[in-house]
This record gives structure tokens, C-alpha cells and sequence, in this order.
């Protein structure tokens, strides 16, 4: 122990004798930063442990092995892993390997502490995302301000992004209300049209899910998808400016009658279009595009605007064969329910108008996850 105390503020290089230190996760201050010390050297890792162990919790482990299983269990807990490269079973490398094909390299910060001084190692090490390199032999001054500067880095970081999450969460929480609330002012004046909205927005997270499983080409962010989700639930928010006779006719409807109900979708992106947004407010973006366009056809016989292909926003284009699916297995004041096997027939057949041919596809592959859904919205309906 006094050999140890009296190194921290010496150069420290390779002890090999059996010496080892303990810690216990049971035993730790919650107050402190927790600190994995990774190296087959007990005496190395002593003397690092050492160094830390009054500002810091300090852990170890005496392989990459020990090391992988550690950071798995305790990812959430740890501040910074300190890891050797040349260890048996698996070396540092292999450590970072991991660490990188599970994502938690840039989240969870990595000093290695070797005594290879090869410039490829190195490199090597910082390709795979090491935040700092320290040669051997260290001064244990050093080594303390640099895990001290880059945990109190990360902590910062960590921080921030817990911040931005709640901002997130609590801004969606909100969306959620206005929306529920929409659903059910659009219910009160067409009573098929309040779990309707529901429906959609889950088939719509369904079929954007496994569209970008299938391509790229849409350019989608997981916060596009929860969004385009979201938007989805205003789609026939213009519904309410069309006469209630109209809206609950039990027949078929007129010509003139159709035209006035088509006008439903440019009423919605007039009402969406008066809400005060920032430039980067995606939901109100995507909420326009679903309203005004989730009536178009792949082929150009949509309406309102009679648009083609992928000049059809896509947002509106995934809505639109959800609103589609959730319509013809729904009893309507002017017909009953299909199956869903059915509907899917009707939609791939092309009875209900031309859609994406990868949309198509999404709705095929999707199939079971969708009935599953619909099986639950239906008990919830006889609830």
C-alpha cells in the first residue's frame, strides 16, 4: 500500500509481483464515478487503482473477456474504461471490436495504458475510438487529470443529451395530447373516424419501419419515422370542415357530394398551414404534406393535386395505404368490414387505386404484425 501511495506523483512503469487490489460493486460510493481498470498485470492494475481510488470506484478485470462481460452489465453505471492491449484471451483490441460493433464506444470513453509505442497500434487504437493513449512509463499526476478532464468531458455530454431527450420526449408528450384531443373532436362529427386515427398512426410506425429495413432511399431518420407517426393522426383533421350530412351519409354519395368531401384534404393543409412553426419543425412539415397529399394515387388519379410516383411525399404515400388497409376492415355507415386478408388482396390487386410498388412490398412483409395489431384494436373496440 505505501508503495502505491507514494507513486502518485512518480513515473510508474511494470511490477509483476502478486499484488492485487479488490473492489466491490456492493461496496461502492454512489457519490463517485465508477472506473473499469482492464490489464493482466495484477500489479498494474493495483498501482492504477491506486491513483484513483480517492476520487473514483474502481473496478477491474484481468482479461478483455472479463472486461466485455463487465462493460455488459454494468454499461449504465460506468464513467471510463482504462485498458491495456496486450492481455490473454482477448486483448485491448478486441475490447474496442466489441465495444464498437455494440455501439458504446461513443458513449462510454476508453484510455489505453500500454507500453506499445508502435505508431500502427496507435492509430489503431484511435480509429476504433479511444479517447486518450498513455505510454508506460506513465506519471500518475497525469494519468489522474486525464481520467478526471475526460470523465467530467463525458459527464457534460451526457448531460446535455439527457436534456435534449426530455426536451424531446416531453415535446412529443404534448403533440400526443393535441393530437388525442383532434382525434376526438374529429369523432364527436364522425363517429368512425376516432380509433381510425389510432389505427393509422400504428400501421403507419408498421410500414415505416420495414421501408427503411428494405431501402435508403427515403432518407429516414428514426425521428422522421416517430414523427411521420405522429403526423399521421391529423390526416383527416379537415374532415371537420365537411357538412355532417355528408360526412355520416349512409349511401353511397353523389357526384357533387364527393367533390365536396375530397375538399377535406386541402381544408386539413389550410389549417396546418396557419399553425405558427419554426423552420425545422418536422411535425408540422410532414402533418401538411399527410393532410394535403394522402389521397394521391402512385399513378397520378389521386387527388387533390393529381400527383405521380415519388413526387407524392412519402409521408403522405405511407399514410395513405395505412388509411387505405384500416378503412376496408372497419364497418363504415356505408359498408361492413372486410377481412384482413381481404384487404390486403384489394390492395396488392390494385382495387383501391395504384400504390408504391415498395409499399406493396413493406405491406406484405408486414402482414402478420398487422393483423396482430388490428386483432387488439378490434378487442379493444368490443370493450
Amino acid at each position: 500500500m505505501y508503495i502505491a501511495k507514494s507513486s502518485k506523483n512518480r513515473v510508474v512503469s511494470e511490477w509483476n509481483e502478486n499484488k492485487q487490489i479488490t473492489s466491490s460493486l456492493n461496496e461502492r460510493d454512489d457519490n463517485k464515478p465508477l472506473v473499469l481498470v482492464v490489464d493482466d498485470s495484477d500489479m498494474n492494475r493495483f498501482l492504477l487503482s491506486q491513483i484513483l481510488l480517492d476520487d473514483y470506484n474502481v473496478i477491474e478485470a484481468c482479461d478483455g473477456v472479463e472486461a466485455t462481460q463487465i462493460i455488459q452489465d454494468h454499461f449504465k453505471e460506468l464513467s471510463i474504461v482504462l485498458l491495456d492491449i496486450v492481455m490473454p484471451r482477448m486483448d485491448g483490441f478486441g475490447v474496442l471490436e466489441f465495444m464498437n460493433a455494440n455501439d458504446l464506444i461513443q458513449d462510454l470513453p476508453v484510455i489505453m495504458i500500454s507500453s506499445m509505442d508502435e505508431d500502427s497500434a496507435i492509430r489503431r487504437c484511435y480509429e476504433l475510438g479511444i479517447s486518450d493513449y498513455v505510454r508506460r512509463p506513465f506519471s500518475a499526476d497525469v494519468v489522474g487529470k486525464r481520467v478526471y478532464n475526460i470523465v467530467r468531458l463525458y459527464q457534460r455530454q451526457r448531460n446535455l443529451q439527457r436534456e435534449i431527450r426530455e426536451q424531446v420526449e416531453e415535446r412529443e408528450k404534448n403533440s400526443r395530447v393535441v393530437t388525442s384531443i383532434i382525434s376526438h373532436v374529429v369523432e364527436n362529427r364522425n363517429g368512425e373516424s376516432g380509433p381510425h386515427v389510432i389505427h393509422v398512426e400504428q400501421i403507419t410506425e408498421i410500414i415505416l419501419n420495414r421501408l427503411t429495413e428494405l431501402t435508403d432511399m427515403y432518407k429516414l431518420s428514426k425521428e422522421d419515422k416517430k414523427q411521420i407517426s405522429l403526423a399521421s393522426a391529423l390526416h383527416d383533421i379537415g374532415k371537420i370542415g365537411i357538412d355532417e350530412k355528408i360526412l355520416n351519409k349512409p349511401g353511397k354519395l353523389t357526384e357533387e357530394e364527393y367533390e365536396i368531401m375530397k375538399t377535406h384534404t386541402t381544408i386539413g393543409a389550410i389549417m396546418i398551414h396557419q399553425v405558427q412553426m419554426e423552420e425545422d419543425d418536422t411535425l408540422i412539415q410532414f402533418a401538411y404534406e399527410i393532410c394535403r397529399w394522402h389521397h394521391e394515387k402512385w399513378d397520378g388519379r389521386g387527388y387533390p393535386d393529381g400527383l405521380k410516383g415519388n413526387y407524392i411525399p412519402i409521408s403522405a404515400q405511407v399514410v395513405s395505404i395505412a388509411d387505405v388497409y384500416d378503412a376496408l376492415v372497419s364497418e363504415r355507415v356505408y359498408k361492413k368490414a372486410y377481412s384482413h386478408k381481404k384487404a390486403i388482396e384489394m390492395i396488392i390487386n390494385g382495387e383501391c387505386g395504384e400504390f408504391n410498388p415498395l409499399l406493396i412490398q413493406c405491406l406484405k412483409d408486414c402482414s402478420d404484425r398487422i393483423q396482430l395489431a388490428e386483432s387488439k384494436n378490434s378487442r379493444n373496440r368490443v370493450r
